[in-house]
């Protein structure tokens, strides 16, 4: 009791500092919105930034992408000037974050839905046209796969595309994609692999049985070069892609879109990531997209709450909005106006009580 008391004051110390102090916040260094995380919903950001900055009297927010995991992190170092105001996220902060916020004094976290995006697995135009299972996915890029008998599970032997599925073509396996920062990777894990890997009955029974070792199954990647840890620039993995036809990329469906010229996405369960697929459901690898707000900082970091405005308007998010022009599948009308009207009300999210 003591311990959580000490906590509380400690807290609450710091968040009356940073509000007394809200005027000498330009004096001591930053008089600009922070901005770090997914690498995915960077180029979202960035153009909201950079809108706001030509709109309005502040300056230009600063966005850097460091992943989402590495971004949330750094957002819940604690409450001032040296941290994040925002924090990218291509999958929603977790509970353990969350308490690891409020540890550091970030009492109060607000989450910003911002709209939908795929995850595709692409290659060059110049490589070959493809179709995948997530089921071929699972047993292209999984550490360990079935082998014999139901419940054997051996290290994966596959070398070519062919070996998983004899109607894939006979090209080796070369996958570059997010390292474990990224909230790409999270949701690529959980949508496709784990998607694919479900579809092996026995495989899907041990989720009741043994969750720790369904997860490892089907969640770990394999670590003998077919799957290469490209980091967390996109754009980089495009570059890689067109000097190497026969390899694919996995990243959002935003950089696919916006580079249609150089590269072309794979169906996967017989759908073709397209904007229309994305925003109906029927494209299977699809997830939303975050960022999240330190409720201490609005109205004491100059432009804040101008920014959470700024993106949270028809104009920027909306289905017409510069948004969607840049690959952002935009939420439904009533999801955008109950997410504005929370960012408006500086609604916090809840820690969960253990």
């Amino acid at each position: 009791m003591a311990k959580r008391s000490m906590r509380s004051v400690i807290v609450a110390s710091t968040l009356a500092s940073i509000v007394i102090c809200g005027d000498a916040f330009a004096q001591s260094g930053r008089d600009y919105v922070y901005i770090v995380g997914s690498s995915t919903v960077y180029p979202f950001a960035t153009v909201v930034a950079e809108r706001f900055g030509r709109g309005s009297d502040f300056k230009t927010p600063k966005v850097e992408s460091t992943g989402s995991g590495g971004g949330l992190k750094l957002f819940c170092d604690g409450i001032g000037v040296d941290y994040p105001d925002i924090a990218n996220a291509s999958r929603a902060i977790k509970q353990s974050e969350l308490a690891m916020c409020a540890s550091n004094g970030v009492a109060e976290v607000i989450e910003v839905k911002i709209g939908y995006d795929g995850i595709v697995v692409a290659n060059a135009i110049a490589g070959r046209e493809i179709s995948l299972s997530r089921q071929d996915i699972f047993l292209a890029l999984a550490k360990e796969v079935p082998g014999g008998a139901d419940g054997d599970l051996i290290e994966n032997p596959y070398q070519t595309w062919q070996d998983v599925n004899s109607s894939l073509p006979a090209q080796r396996i070369e996958v570059l994609g997010p390292p474990p920062t990224s909230g790409t990777r999270d949701a690529f894990v959980e949508l496709a692999m784990e998607g694919g890997c479900k579809t092996i009955p026995w495989i899907a029974a041990l989720k009741n049985e043994d969750g720790d070792k369904y997860k490892a199954v089907c969640h770990t990647i394999r670590e003998d070069g077919k799957f290469i840890e490209a980091g967390e620039n996109d754009n980089l993995i495009v570059q890689k892609l067109e000097a190497n036809p026969s390899a694919f990329g996995i990243f959002g469906f935003s950089f696919l879109d916006q580079n249609a010229e150089k590269v072309k996405g794979a169906a996967i369960d017989g759908t073709v990531p397209t904007f229309d697929a994305i925003a109906d459901g029927s494209y299977p690898v699809s997830r939303p997209l975050y960022f999240y707000v330190k409720k201490a900082h609005v109205d004491v970091i100059p432009g804040l709450r101008g920014f959470l405005r700024e993106f949270t308007s028809e104009r920027a998010w909306g289905e017409e909005g510069y948004l969607s022009d840049r690959g952002l599948i935009p939420m439904p009308t009533v999801e955008r106006k109950a997410v504005a009207n929370a960012v408006s009300q500086l609604t916090p999210l809840a820690v969960a009580e253990k």
